[in-house]
């Protein structure tokens, strides 16, 4: 049954992972385009609001400093206290959310059903969508639409980059000097990373094979600095690029746009590159790519470690599995590279 209710001031909860953030975008487009007046709040933690900031259809974001701890939670509470929402749109199934989902002030609080609504998240809300099948993240976050009545297509995520971004982008393209491929080396969990001297490889298949240049994106940490400098270390004949954390999210959004092909591990630059419509490689092992692999486009890319032969074809599993990278080889990858390169994508 569809729910029918005013909807001019809405605000969304979706406070902490960059790719969930990603994959609101498409949801937030999809209200703005059927209710153009509509005015939109978003609660978001500092990373993921940087990559947001500027988007043409968020009107505020809130701050959610989650690593004050308390005072975190003092201070949005404080700040929702001066709002008043018709609608809020809880996305985020987790205590944290939950409490933060308490704090707004509107008649209608629209969550996860009592079966996907982890850590008590069910609690904070006052009306549930209908219980449904596992999915991919995004198209669970269409079935808000849909209880709603609003089409979620043509699906948009308006990323950019924004125009003041352009001149550094061209900025970078200029320095790298030739068509290039992006390399996403590192997660926030090792477990889900790649041999360096795997990606070496690649990276000298790249340059010799396909005259792409190498170039190594993703966050700044010392794990991946650690990891980039192997890669460098490793590479036979290419000499990777490294770029990152250069410009945070929104100069890797410039870069990735930029880029002829994305090759990822399963984090978010992966589903930044498909916000992007650029062709992605995902490396994936841990998580069913049904679930959260590249959306819409590039499944035929996909190196899929995760699956075994008895899984069920049609079905998303939700558990994860460890220790699985080593299972994919360069060979894989390259035949990846070699079929977007053909075309078949």
């Amino acid at each position: 049954m569809t729910l029918r209710v005013p909807m001019d001031r809405t605000a969304i909860v979706m406070m902490s992972a960059v790719g969930d953030s990603v994959h609101v975008l498409p949801v937030l487009t999809a209200l703005k385009r059927a209710r153009p007046t509509m005015r939109v709040t978003w609660v978001l933690q500092p990373g993921p609001a940087s990559l947001v900031r500027g988007h043409p259809d968020v009107d505020e974001i809130l701050p959610f400093h989650y690593g004050t701890g308390l005072g975190a939670y003092t201070a949005i509470r404080r700040a929702l206290a001066a709002r008043e929402f018709d609608l809020v749109l809880a996305l985020q199934v987790s205590l944290k959310a939950g409490l933060v989902t308490r704090f707004a002030k509107a008649p209608v609080k629209l969550g996860f059903d009592r079966s996907r609504a982890r850590d008590l998240n069910w609690l904070f809300t006052t009306h549930k969508i209908p219980p449904g099948p596992r999915r991919h993240v995004q198209d669970q976050y269409f079935e808000f639409l849909a209880h709603l009545g609003i089409p979620h297509g043509p699906v948009t995520w308006n990323l950019g980059p924004w125009p003041q971004e352009r001149e550094a982008q061209r900025a970078f393209v200029q320095k790298v000097g030739r068509p290039y491929a992006a390399i996403v080396c590192g997660t926030s969990d090792a477990d889900r990373d790649w041999m360096p001297e795997r990606w070496a490889a690649v990276c000298d298949a790249l340059h010799t094979q396909h005259d792409l240049q190498p170039v190594l994106v993703g966050g700044p940490s010392d794990r991946e600095r650690a990891t980039a400098a192997a890669i460098v270390a490793a590479a036979k004949v290419a000499t990777p690029l490294v770029a990152l954390g250069e410009g945070g999210l929104r100069g890797l959004v410039g870069i990735l746009d930029a880029s002829e092909l994305v090759l990822s591990l399963d984090t978010a630059p992966l589903h930044i590159s498909v916000a992007l419509g650029k062709p992605v490689i995902a490396l994936m092992s841990q998580a069913d790519p049904k679930r959260t692999g590249p959306y819409g486009r590039s499944m035929d890319l996909v190196v899929n470690a995760f699956a075994e032969p008895g899984d069920p074809p049609d079905e998303v599993l939700w558990m994860r599995r460890r220790g699985r990278m080593g299972r994919i080889t360069v060979d894989d990858v390259l035949e990846r590279v070699a079929r977007w390169k053909a075309g078949a994508r």
